[in-house]
């Protein structure tokens, strides 16, 4: 009895654990990555008179953003939490089996939650900051709602589509955080003028709730969502079913001592219920 007592406990501390750095994580996202946003497009900044043209800042800042996210993967936060740092990513993964959907409920509020407080720092920026709105998402000037909805579809489609891609080749896993700086430096320059190119929900929360700018924010909730579904029912497409996501991380693959990324049971341990939270054997991530 004491001994099941204990290994549950330890348990629930290691989900705190997990839980919270995807909460550092996704803060840190929006607090660096939009600091990008307001750099490279605050009127009267040092970026814009360094690289005038605004299609090229849409290509740097793409790739900073998901290079924010990529290094974020393989810092020792995402070796905890898997760094899906949207929640786009972690339904993903629910979709396709790896993650409960408790631990999904939780990795959404901590998502939201470390949006909005990475979002507090950005009011540093001041009047550079309240120019954009602190990086927030709206439709571009003239652009219907349907469009920015599929821009978002869109988007988060090959955001997800290109995840998987990776993730299911052992060739490639291990590369899979080298994928988002060129994946949105692409997608930001071809469809930032179409809806901003969020593709996360979190990532819009956090500048909404610091600018009180809630311009046709479902956009940024149901057009994810719907890339998301397409995203993984193209990956069960017959041919693709074969190159399956093991995990749900985006690196640090054998590190899952709580068996939280894999959706199974955990594995037998002779130990007992303590032996739960023995650490499954690694697996060749590439």
């Amino acid at each position: 009895m004491m001994s099941g007592g204990g290994g549950m406990s330890d348990g629930n501390a290691g989900l705190r654990t997990v839980i919270l750095a995807e909460l550092i994580g996704t803060a840190v996202l929006v607090a660096v990555g939009l600091s990008f946003v307001i750099l490279d497009f605050g009127p009267g900044g040092l970026a814009s008179r360094l690289v005038p043209s605004a299609a090229w800042r849409r290509v740097i800042t793409g790739f900073l953003f998901g290079a924010t996210g990529g290094l974020i993967a393989l810092s020792p936060v995402g070796k905890h939490s898997g760094a899906h740092i949207n929640p786009a990513v972690s339904a993903a993964f629910w979709l396709a089996g790896k993650l409960s959907p408790t631990h999904l409920a939780a990795y959404v509020a901590a998502q939201l939650a470390g949006a909005v407080l990475g979002a507090l720092p950005l009011l540093a920026w001041g009047r550079l900051g309240r120019a954009v709105d602190f990086g927030v998402t709206v439709p571009g000037p003239g652009i219907g709602l349907r469009f920015a909805f599929l821009g978002e579809a869109g988007t988060t489609f090959f955001l997800v589509a290109g995840l998987f891609f990776f993730l299911g080749r052992r060739r490639l896993r291990r590369f899979t955080p080298l994928l988002f700086p060129f994946l949105y430096a692409a997608m930001v320059f071809l469809e930032a003028p179409v809806s901003g190119t969020s593709t996360n929900p979190a990532r819009s929360l956090g500048p909404e709730a610091v600018s009180g700018v809630w311009k046709a924010w479902w956009i940024y909730w149901l057009g994810p969502a719907a890339g998301t579904l397409m995203g993984v029912l193209v990956h069960r497409l017959p041919r693709l079913r074969r190159f399956e996501a093991e995990v749900a991380k985006l690196y640090h693959f054998e590190h899952d001592p709580f068996h939280i990324f894999r959706g199974g049971p955990p594995p037998a341990s002779p130990s007992g219920p303590a032996g739960s939270q023995a650490e499954p054997a690694a697996r060749d991530p590439s």
